[in-house]
């Protein structure tokens, strides 16, 4: 106990050395903040989309926006600061490629409970930002598992066959896709077309429970 108040009377800087209370509050919002994003990206997410830069992403967003939020927020800027996190990311985009929209709003899940995590005063009680999390992960559960019982996943391929392109050849284009990727082709979309090298971008779009030891990765074209 001496020790402890001589550590909470120590400045550094006029800064205090250890403040008890705001230490073990972070560590209990930072552990239970993490755990419900490993439980949203991890466990909801990546076994579906199996995607592991995505994974990598959405954690570490999600631990930085906290940490943010919880040193640098206060009472007169809770709203201001939180809406700013929002306005910033919401305008991101990534310019090796474009992120689909399922991932966007992942993305956009993890930053808001990392923010309500943080932020959340002391007006409101533990349960009630418990709750919060778990109808979170109760919504994205029940539309990941239970409502879209099949998870749709799509790939951007060059193709070269040009002339299988126009309206009338579509059968033959998804028969042809089937054929040499190997996946379960249901559906097709033409996207640019250079008729200079003859070829056209084309997204496949396959389900994912359909497939074993395919992940997203695969088959994505590195040059678009």
């Amino acid at each position: 106990m001496e020790l402890d108040s001589f550590l909470m009377g120590v400045k550094i800087f006029e800064v205090s050395v250890v403040e008890w209370d705001d230490f073990f509050q972070l560590l209990m919002r930072f552990t239970f903040n993490l755990g419900v994003s490993l439980i949203l990206v991890r466990i909801l997410y990546y076994q579906a989309a199996k995607r592991k830069d995505y994974l990598f992403t959405f954690l570490l967003i999600s631990t930085i926006v906290f940490l943010l939020c919880f040193l640098l927020g206060s009472v007169q800027l809770q709203l201001g600061f939180a809406l700013g996190l929002f306005a910033i990311f919401g305008i991101i985009r990534y310019r090796t490629t474009q992120i689909p929209i399922k991932e966007m709003t992942y993305l956009f899940i993890t930053i808001g409970i990392s923010v309500i995590n943080a932020l959340s005063s002391t007006d409101v009680s533990l349960a009630v930002v418990f709750l919060t999390n778990v109808l979170v992960i109760a919504v994205t559960y029940g539309l990941e598992r239970v409502w879209l019982l099949k998870h749709e996943s799509s790939k951007l391929v060059v193709y070269e066959k040009i002339e299988f392109i126009r309206p009338e050849k579509y059968k033959e284009l998804l028969e042809d896709l089937c054929e040499r990727t190997g996946l379960p082709i249901h559906r097709a979309e033409i996207g640019k077309v250079n008729f200079l090298r003859d070829t056209a971008q084309v997204i496949i779009y396959y389900y994912s429970s359909e497939v074993s030891n395919v992940t997203n990765e695969d088959f994505i074209d590195d040059d678009q």
